[in-house]
Formats: structure tokens, C-alpha cells, sequence
């Protein structure tokens, strides 16, 4: 609940009971709306006159009811109600006061709230239904905006709603247009693998040329091993003549002496 709906209902609260004091026949009574500055105590008094305790105490017990059933509240403290000659029931927001005439004209509570407004029931019911008519313009006010703008919020909405097939389409031509462009790619890509086969069969081809010479190379170096060992036992046997000739010459030295 808002500040001002709680104010409402203080109000509606204040006027219940002074309707009771208006029902039991309570005298001069007054409304007290109270100046900002005594809020924390409370934002109205409530002040009647009853002709005897008893009076005092049925208009009390009273309005302590027909609250209780209407609003579905209680006091918070009850004063005064053994004695009946000056009946204080606390409502927190609101003070209801029941006095004897002669009590009330000793404290004189009217004079000592000088800065509150007073007023009769009948012109706080009159201020109560100004406000209730003004509330009620001001919802009635709210209604009609609020029925007016839906047209305009349609309107808005219309054209986001068909925007969305554009964007769809904007998607779609973007996809096409990535495909077209991929096309190209994977037809080189399926184009390669025919230069890397050539490529292989150029590389076979030329391996077998390469291992033809290796061994042409071979087969030429072999027979220059052959020369080299022919060549040797002929260093021998010529060694071996030089040393059958000169041993005969040593012999025939040795027979002449």
C-alpha cells in the first residue's frame, strides 16, 4: 500500500467513527486534521462530548467495534474507559477522544492544536468525496490512456514483424553466395590431386635412370680391380728372375778361389 492510499484509508477510518459519534449522540463533534509538523504523533483527532460516563463509554466500545468489523483494526491502547470521562482510544494514525462536556471544556484540546484544521463530519464526509471523485477521474484518466495506446503499440509492432522474412532472405542470399563463391575453391582442390599424381609419375620415371647409372659406375670401376691384382704377380716373377740370376754369380765366385 501506497502513502496516499494509506491516507485514504485513515480517512475513510476517521469518518466510520465519527458517523458512530453522529449514531450515539455525541455533541460538538470535531475533526482535527493535524499540522505536518505533529505527524509523528498522529495525522488526526477525533473530539465528542457525551452527557454522562456511560454515554462516554458506548460510544467508545462503539466505534472500537464498527472498526474492527469494517477495516478489520484495533486500537493500540485504550485509556480512560473504567472511569468514562475522558475515553482515549489510539488507532496509531488517528486519536479518537470521548469526553464529559466538563472535562472536555478543562483540557480544551481545540485550543492547544491550534495549527490543526478543524472540521464538522459533515464538511470532512464533503472533503472525502472530493478526493474519492478526484481518485476516481484520475483511474478513469489512466483507463482511457491506457486504451488509447494500444492502436499506436500495433502499429509499432507491424512493421518489426515484417521485417523478419527480409532478414531471412538477407540470410539466405548470404549463404548462396558463400556457396558460389566456395564452388571455385573445391574445384581447384579436386583439380591438385591430378598434378601430384603427374608429378609422381614423372618422379618414378626419372628413379630408374638414376639407379641405371649407379650401376654402369659399377660395372666400370670392377675391371680396374681386376688390372690392379693381374698386375701384381708380375712385380713377383720379376723379382723372382733378379734373384735366380745373381745367386749362380756368388757361387762361381767361391769355386775360383
Amino acid at each position: 500500500m501506497t502513502t496516499a492510499e494509506a491516507k485514504q484509508q485513515t480517512r475513510l477510518q476517521v469518518q466510520a467513527a465519527a458517523a458512530v459519534c453522529e449514531d450515539k449522540k455525541g455533541e460538538d463533534t470535531r475533526i482535527l486534521e493535524l499540522d505536518p509538523v505533529d505527524s509523528g504523533l498522529s495525522d488526526f483527532f477525533l473530539v465528542t462530548s457525551a452527557t454522562n460516563d456511560r454515554q462516554a463509554v458506548a460510544i467508545a466500545d462503539e466505534i472500537e467495534d464498527r472498526l474492527k468489523k469494517q477495516f478489520g483494526v484495533r486500537p493500540i491502547s485504550i485509556e480512560g474507559r473504567s472511569q468514562g470521562e475522558w475515553v482515549l482510544l489510539d488507532y496509531f494514525n488517528f486519536v479518537v477522544h470521548v469526553f464529559l462536556t466538563e472535562r472536555r471544556t478543562f483540557y480544551d484540546i481545540e485550543r492547544l492544536r491550534k495549527s490543526a484544521k478543524p472540521f464538522t463530519p459533515a464538511e470532512f464526509d464533503a472533503e472525502l468525496k472530493a478526493a474519492l471523485s478526484a481518485k476516481t477521474l484520475a483511474v478513469r484518466t489512466k483507463a482511457a490512456a491506457a486504451k488509447a495506446k494500444p492502436p499506436a503499440a500495433k502499429a509499432k509492432t507491424v512493421p518489426a514483424k515484417k521485417a523478419v522474412p527480409v532478414k531471412k532472405a538477407a540470410k539466405k542470399a548470404a549463404v548462396k553466395a558463400v556457396k558460389k563463391s566456395a564452388a571455385p575453391v573445391k574445384a581447384a582442390a579436386a583439380k591438385t590431386p591430378t598434378k601430384k599424381a603427374a608429378a609422381k609419375k614423372t618422379s618414378a620415371k626419372k628413379a630408374p635412370a638414376k639407379k641405371v647409372v649407379a650401376k654402369k659406375s659399377a660395372a666400370k670401376l670392377v675391371p680396374l680391380k681386376k688390372t690392379a691384382a693381374k698386375k701384381a704377380p708380375a712385380k713377383k716373377t720379376a723379382a723372382k728372375k733378379v734373384a735366380v740370376k745373381k745367386a749362380p754369380a756368388k757361387k762361381t765366385a767361391a769355386k775360383k778361389k
